[in-house]
């Protein structure tokens, strides 16, 4: 049994929130100048010209990347050897969150409860989500979520005769209406399989892939490209003005599922894409 204490997990927490509020994924920042050149569009050209500037003056100042810092999500991969000292992982987290965002000077966009709408001021809690894997160590994967993204999530209980052909088209549909709101180029995550909540779960885990994987499965594999070509032709474009350029990359993860269901979920990030992680 490995000992974690509580007050690592906080310190911990807390450079990650402030590494992510302010400093472009290296893979997104790789994709986002691939997207410059690929781009047809000369406004679309312009509009990525003026995206990557945006994340160089975050870096350099150590300013947030959008203004919209998200209502903080992480992803614990907890040990089954680890016993953690000191305190709750929930309240370890939410006490990094909480540090983070009163020394970053981040907006706190947490709300306390969904329909009195009175904010916290410290924009906890974080949203957690526990896994126990093999070994003594802990995963932290920590990603803010901006809302102008988040709310263009989207969740469908397809028919199992729609088959493929209804995933792609509930994808494309979805990315369409989107439009602008998202701040495109995005970074799509598709769960399929499970049901209605596990669905969801894994476009939102699917979102954190690192851009230029592939899913290993060859069938999987095939469809995030055939889907990130449709994404593409929709002439969304950065931003929302038109252009080929509408997602940086789309991935998809699946699940087993019940004979009857066919669920889908999309989670759409927005082009600063943000997540960091770190092993304790």
């Amino acid at each position: 049994m490995r000992v974690i204490q509580y007050a690592d997990i906080v310190a911990q927490v807390k450079e990650l929130c402030l590494d992510a509020n302010c400093n472009l994924p290296q893979d997104v920042w790789d994709a986002l100048i691939k997207a410059q050149k690929d781009e047809a569009s000369p406004l679309g050209q312009n509009v990525l010209d003026t995206i990557l500037e945006n994340a160089r003056i975050a870096k350099e100042k150590k300013m947030p990347l959008c203004q919209d810092t998200g209502m903080v999500v992480v992803f614990a991969e907890v040990g089954q050897d680890v016993h953690i000292q000191g305190g709750l992982l929930q309240d370890a987290v939410d006490e990094g969150v909480r540090q983070a965002y009163e020394e970053g000077y981040f907006r706190k966009s947490v709300v306390g409860d969904p329909l009195e709408r009175v904010n916290n001021k410290d924009n906890t809690p974080a949203v957690l989500h526990v896994s126990l894997v093999a070994g003594d160590q802990m995963r932290l994967i920590v990603a803010p979520k901006g809302f102008g993204s988040e709310n263009m999530s989207a969740l469908r209980m397809l028919k199992p005769a729609e088959g493929v052909q209804g995933v792609k088209d509930f994808v494309v549909k979805a990315v369409s209406e989107a439009g602008g709101n998202p701040c495109p180029p995005i970074v799509i995550g598709v769960g399929i399989g499970g049901t209605m909540e596990k669905a969801a779960l894994l476009a939102k885990r699917a979102v954190m892939r690192e851009i230029g994987s592939k899913h290993p499965k060859p069938h999987v594999a095939q469809l995030e490209e055939e889907l990130l070509e449709l994404v593409n032709k929709t002439g969304v474009g950065p931003q929302g003005f038109g252009g080929t350029q509408t997602a940086l990359a789309l991935f998809v993860e699946t699940y087993p599922t019940h004979i009857a269901g066919l669920p889908v979920a999309i989670n759409i990030n927005c082009h600063v894409a943000r997540h960091v992680e770190a092993v304790l």
